[in-house]
């Protein structure tokens, strides 16, 4: 009897998968089918629970489940088969991992036997991705497909976040064992740390608040962390400057008087000169990136004391050496210091703070952001104030890699996390529209733009399709300059002017072509419409509109600190 009831309990491997997904509160899974996962989506298929979202490429797939992650705090999950559907999904792999972006990945592998063998679609997916994820997993028995899929949430949502593959043969798929999903799988050689060690975040205060020139530097770590809201009241507690980074704008608010902007390569003057002259200098869940402190042989212009709060201990004093590392999770970590801080009779000294926030406006009054609004070409930069405007802030913003991307960076506000969604370490070209797709199934009443760059929209504008077939009413704002805009800028900068293969010369008509996929289409030529037709097309809460913004195409980016230079040595209008 107990053998009969046994084998009743037998489920295949691509059951198991599905039960797994089930376990794991899995809302959608985004894909593309193929030979070697058709078992797996035929039992997605039997099943309501978890839904799938059909892309029409496999970095949509990732993407896709990368904006989902980004804007939410669970983990995005992809499903893709072997071959070129692992080679096509690698590029939205590396992204989630340089961003740090909880992610599970299903790959097809195939059968056992062949592995090695050159068979068809056959790639060695562990190899390929080792580089890029944070851990990969071939599953060579059905009996290991549970835990695994277990091991593989659990890495991908701890410590330092990030994407894990697990890679699953065919024939594993249909052969069957009994369905245990474990709750907790220990991993011997995986313990992240959670809690900063109390003696040195004793330290990191006692110099916070003997600072005269303090600054706070923030990045994604604190959107990943959980820890806005924690983050807010200690720049408040101690009324210290703040900014934040590319990836960890939200994370405090724009419209705060104690933001000074987002830093580094475009980042604002005051950001970075003050980055530049602090003297103390507390570092949350940031990395020191190149984009963000330049050449760290120039990053600092007078000595200065550096506190780095991080999940991950490899980067700390990666870049730039510190003197008070702290290795924990953000938000332990600041409720921990604002404890310490609460107990003292100790703050910082007035005087001092007053003086240095007197030259921080000094600093603001250079107003580096401007532009000429008197154009009679649209200038981008108005483009995006006037999204801005037109969503009142609320909206979820992802956008592609270039100029626009640094405009929307630059121009939208971000009051809270998780609402700015960009490739920032990699810098991928077709992140916007896909991740937008991915925003708005975790978010459907949400307002979702899509910023994007005539090239960019090009890398993975067959998404309009799954816009279409989800009715997914995103508003793609492309601001049109018929050229690859930040290679233009750097080539005029730094190539003697010479356009070299830069220039869009063969451009489709955007408004057709979107119509084409059953969308509403604008051009838009004049500064004078711009907010009426970014009014028009938020006012179509259930169609997708992709606005065609005609702008001035000799408009750069600045600020900007070129390549292998210091933060104050930068290209202002």
């Amino acid at each position: 009897m107990d053998r009969i009831a046994a084998n009743v309990m037998e489920l295949s491997g691509a059951e198991i998968v599905i039960r797994c997904l089930q376990e794991e509160q899995v809302e959608f899974v985004f894909g593309y089918p193929g030979g070697a996962v058709l078992y797996i989506y035929d039992e997605i298929s039997k099943q309501d629970k978890v839904k799938h979202v059909l892309v029409r490429h496999e970095q949509a797939a990732v993407h896709a489940a990368d904006g989902y992650a980004r804007s939410t705090t669970r983990p995005g999950v992809a499903l893709v088969t072997s071959g070129p559907g692992v080679t096509n999904a690698v590029t939205g792999i590396a992204t989630a991992y340089m961003d740090s972006i909880p992610m599970v990945i299903i790959t097809g592998q195939v059968p056992t036997h062949a592995i090695g063998q050159d068979a068809f679609q056959e790639v060695d997916t562990v190899g390929i991705t080792r580089p890029c994820v944070k851990h990969n997993f071939l599953v060579k028995d059905v009996r290991d497909i549970a835990p695994t899929i277990r091991k593989a949430f659990q890495i991908a949502t701890t410590g330092r976040p990030g994407p894990v593959l697990v890679d699953i043969p065919k024939d594993i798929t249909v052969e069957k064992a009994v369905f245990n999903y474990p709750q907790n799988v220990p991993m011997r050689s995986y313990s992240p740390v959670t809690r900063g060690h109390s003696g040195q975040i004793k330290k990191a205060m006692q110099l916070l608040l003997e600072a005269k020139r303090p600054m706070i530097y923030t990045g994604g770590g604190v959107i990943l962390g959980e820890a806005s809201a924690d983050l807010a009241q200690l720049v408040h507690s101690l009324g210290f400057p703040c900014t934040n980074t590319l990836m960890g704008l939200g994370g405090f608010p724009a419209t705060d008087p104690q933001f000074v902007g987002m830093l580094g390569m475009h980042g604002t003057y005051e950001a970075n000169m003050a980055m530049q002259h602090c003297d103390v200098l507390l570092a949350v869940g940031a990395r020191f990136d190149d984009r963000v402190i330049g050449n760290p042989k120039h990053f600092h212009q007078e000595d200065r004391r550096i506190v780095h709060i991080d999940i991950d201990p490899s980067s700390i004093s990666k870049r730039v050496k510190v003197d008070v590392p702290i290795v924990g999770n953000v938000r332990d970590v600041l409720t921990d210091m604002l404890a310490q801080l609460s107990a003292s009779q100790e703050r910082p000294d007035a005087a001092a703070l007053a003086a240095w926030w007197k030259q921080i406006d000094e600093w603001r009054s250079r107003d580096c952001l401007k532009y000429d609004r008197s154009s009679a070409i649209i200038k981008p930069q108005s483009v995006i104030e006037a999204l801005y405007k037109v969503t009142e802030g609320n909206a979820f913003v992802t956008s592609d890699v270039g100029q626009h991307q640094m405009w929307a960076a630059q121009f939208y506000k971000f009051d809270q996390p998780r609402r700015w969604i960009n490739s920032g370490g990699l810098g991928t070209m077709g992140f916007g529209l896909p991740s937008a797709m991915g925003v708005q199934f975790a978010h459907r009443d949400a307002q979702v733009a899509c910023v994007t760059g005539e090239a960019s929209i090009q890398m993975c504008i067959q998404e309009l399709s799954t816009c279409t077939q989800y009715r997914l009413p995103i508003k793609v704002v492309m601001l049109n300059n018929r050229y690859m805009g930040m290679v233009r800028q750097w080539q005029e900068f730094f190539h003697g002017n010479r356009h070299a293969e830069s220039y869009m010369d063969a451009l489709p008509d955007f408004v057709r072509l979107a119509e084409s996929y059953g969308h509403v289409g604008m051009r838009i030529e004049k500064p004078a419409d711009v907010e009426g037709a970014m009014r028009e097309a938020f006012a179509m809460k259930e169609r997708l509109v992709f606005m065609d913004f005609i702008t001035d195409q000799t408009e750069n980016v600045f600020p900007m600190v070129p390549g292998g230079k210091g933060l104050s040595e930068m290209i202002l209008v």
